[in-house]
């Protein structure tokens, strides 16, 4: 009976911490054009890219060229 008290009460302890597993909302975005694009998509909206690049924290020039955008977001991804 005492191995269920603590069965419970560690539940309830681990319910309160954060989940270390979840990947922010960001990196899902990125990880999922970085797939879409290997496996032979092609990005047909800059502005989505360069989106999700700032989300992530990156600077972006208008000027740049998608293909360079495109790396460094998988650049950021690897590092995660």
């Amino acid at each position: 009976m005492r191995s269920k008290k603590r069965s419970r009460y560690w539940s309830w302890i681990l319910k309160l911490l954060p989940n270390s597993k979840a990947v922010p909302r960001e990196y899902q975005a990125a990880k999922a054009l970085i797939t879409g694009i290997d496996k032979g998509g092609i990005p047909l909206n800059p502005v989505k890219v360069n989106a999700i690049a700032r989300d992530l924290g990156l600077e972006v020039s208008v000027k740049d060229p998608v293909e360079k955008t495109i790396q460094r977001i998988r650049n950021a991804v690897e590092r995660v």
